[in-house]
């Protein structure tokens, strides 16, 4: 649907309690940017303020945009609250948010998707495990990650069975639940969706950790952290498959407007999904507004679609 900017006001949510708070402050100062110089009315609220909350019950907006990561923010924890506001918001709704968060879940939505996804297992904190089970069920080396988080926080290769049982410690020290999947070795990528009911998806981006051996928190958002290559040098023939199994993944977990997809490519060329971002990143560094522009569309164009999905 067609909206006149300068008739719409919207509350930019950014900033929050979770443990990637900062990169959602960033977010938001993109956003905030790209949607004023498309003429909307933006207010700024960070939902880590009772008085910024209590603005969305006093003053009325007719959309939020959402630059949230994390937990309380990306799990469906906020957007349960604008549905009982009555405030259309950007993005996937409560069960989406709440399923792409958890890791263990989203994996089994992927594998009756017909996506192929690393063999893993999930532990929850205090529940008894056996390192020999784990190993034998995923091998070595292997991936240890927090189930709940986002922005590669405490995600850990490990390739050794002490090294594991160090990891898995160390994670439970973030997430009450983990997942530890067998290491994928090959180039990674991500695939933006956009869309409501057909969705389709952006041009793919290879990514090229130049600060550490994977994708890791600080390739994601410190400057020259990683490298972004896109459109990323596929054939066309392995390129249409990565873009099927990206909207397969945003119709699994059944995302609305805006969805981007991780994988690792193996050497034999099957793509290997890692994880959905609900709400990608907007900063300057960020890999959703990159595959836009990719596809001749502006940060301000962008974020206008992403509005006009929220209001269909």
């Amino acid at each position: 649907m067609a909206i006149n900017p300068s008739e719409c006001r919207v509350a930019l949510l950014a900033g929050g309690s979770s443990g990637e708070r900062e990169i959602s402050l960033e977010s938001g100062k993109g956003a905030k940017g790209a949607l004023e110089e498309a003429g909307f009315d933006v207010t700024w609220i960070d939902p880590s303020e009772k008085d910024d909350l209590k603005k969305l019950i006093d003053e009325k907006f007719d959309v939020a945009f959402l630059c949230m990561h994390g937990k309380m923010g990306e799990d469906g924890t906020l957007q349960g609250m604008l549905e009982m506001l009555g405030i259309p918001y950007t993005c996937s709704h409560v069960q989406a948010s709440a399923i792409a968060m958890d890791k263990a879940k989203s994996k089994i939505l992927y594998s009756l998707a017909g996506i192929p996804t690393a063999p893993s297992i999930s532990l929850t904190k205090n529940n008894n495990y056996s390192i020999d089970d784990i190993i034998e069920k995923v091998g070595i080396p292997c991936v240890v990650k927090p189930a709940t988080e986002g922005s590669a926080l405490g995600v850990e290769i490990v390739e050794s069975k002490e090294a594991l049982d160090e990891a898995i410690e160390r994670v439970f020290e973030i997430d009450d639940q983990l997942v530890i999947e067998k290491f994928i070795e090959g180039d990674e990528i991500t695939v933006a969706v956009l869309g409501n009911e057909d969705p389709k998806a952006l041009p793919i981006i290879q990514i090229v950790p130049m600060k550490g051996e994977f994708y890791d928190f600080e390739s994601k958002y410190a400057p020259g952290g990683s490298k972004h290559i896109c459109p990323a040098p596929f054939e066309e023939e392995l390129a249409t498959v990565i873009h099927d199994y990206a909207v397969k993944a945003h119709n699994a977990l059944g995302c609305r407007g805006v969805s981007r997809s991780d994988f690792i490519v193996d050497a034999d060329g099957v793509p290997w999904i890692l994880e959905t971002n609900t709400i990608p990143g907007m900063t300057a560094t960020s890999l959703l507004p990159d595959a836009a522009r990719a596809a001749g569309m502006s940060f301000p164009e962008l974020c206008t679609a992403l509005i006009e999905y929220a209001l269909a």
